[in-house]
């Protein structure tokens, strides 16, 4: 009975900054109702709208259709954006319950820092030339970086707190950062398609999603199930275990899943930040904090934020095209720094 009430009252919206509660402002259903009404909206805008307007969406499923060539390369890069966005955004709400920190995010912490220099080293010492085969080094990257910024947070024989890991995961991004930089100056001709990747974007297509598609499942399905565990490390890890769960193993599992998310994602685009951060405040502030209606609805928003971004960027400096790396920096800059304004940061 007692394991029980802790869970509901858990799951009755555990707060992410220390506070009372957090009331859903939206009925679930009304949520995910809004969010399949503004995916389909968006899904329509991606495959038509561009340097080439496309009148008729559904010419993607007509070779004959004079729009075909242009409409399935749109519609093959907007199902890429909403996987890699889905995964983004499922990986920084499983961030932002496991570490408690309400600035979480693969690309804050180092993690798609880590995962993007895992690959760039695959190719300068493996001679690694396959996605398939990137993807490895890249979830060995992310790890790691993890691993790192954990140890630095906890440096000194304090706890990692959110504020800490906040500085070890910049600096971690930073020093990996400025690595792969040098790195790709290295040999010019070997590093140009990584070079085009390092700034993030969706043109990989469904090669890219043979590869990752996998992963990024099994991170999802990893995720979906952790939402349990997090419901129950909110409540702090003394009373986590006085309920029965073995907190090493719940962080791992939910941690694998951030690992295989994050990994995929930065495999198939290149380093994304900033959706992983934007996507779970936003869903909070609709439907309240309970991790059953965060985690799967920031699948939805990430996949819908992910793919409009990159239509923004096709129309808004013709006739070139804005990375959508680009595009969610200028969305998620200004917001983390609110954030930060509010203390997000240190009142957790």
């Amino acid at each position: 009975m007692t394991h029980g009430l802790a869970l509901s009252r858990a799951n009755a919206g555990h707060s992410l900054t220390g506070g009372a509660p957090r009331p859903a402002r939206v009925l679930p259903a009304r949520a995910t109702a809004l969010l399949v009404a503004v995916a389909a909206v968006a899904f329509v805008l991606s495959v038509s709208v561009g340097s080439v307007g496309v009148v008729v969406p559904w010419a993607a499923l007509d070779p004959d259709h004079t729009s075909y060539a242009v409409a399935a390369a749109r519609l093959e890069r907007t199902v890429t954006g909403c996987c890699v966005g889905a995964a983004l955004a499922l990986s920084g709400a499983l961030l932002q319950g496991l570490t408690r920190n309400p600035l979480a995010d693969p690309g804050l912490l180092g993690i798609t820092a880590g995962a993007t220099i895992g690959m760039v080293l695959a190719v300068a010492v493996w001679s690694v030339q396959t996605l398939s085969g990137y993807l490895w080094f890249s979830f060995l990257g992310a790890a790691l970086a993890a691993i790192v910024v954990h140890l630095l947070a906890s440096l000194g024989g304090g706890a990692a707190t959110p504020g800490r890991i906040v500085i070890a995961g910049a600096a971690v991004t930073a020093a990996l950062t400025s690595w792969t930089t040098a790195l790709l100056l290295t040999d010019h001709e070997r590093f140009d398609r990584l070079r085009f990747w390092m700034v993030g974007g969706l043109g990989t297509g469904y090669d890219a999603l043979q590869a990752v598609g996998p992963t990024i499942l099994a991170g999802i399905v990893l995720g979906l199930l952790g939402t349990r565990l997090l419901d129950t490390l909110a409540l702090g890890d003394d009373l986590a275990r006085g309920l029965g769960r073995n907190v090493v193993r719940d962080r791992l599992v939910v941690g694998l899943a951030v690992v295989l998310l994050a990994g995929s994602a930065t495999a198939a685009a290149g380093p994304i930040s900033f959706v992983g951060l934007i996507v779970p405040h936003a869903v909070r502030a609709m439907v309240g904090s309970s991790h059953a209606r965060v985690l799967p609805l920031s699948l939805g928003w990430g996949a819908v934020l992910l793919i409009l971004a990159d239509t923004v960027g096709r129309v808004i400096a013709p006739p070139t095209e804005v990375q959508v790396g680009i595009m969610t920096a200028l969305v998620g800059v200004p917001v983390f720094f609110l954030l930060v304004r509010r203390g997000a940061g240190v009142r957790w």
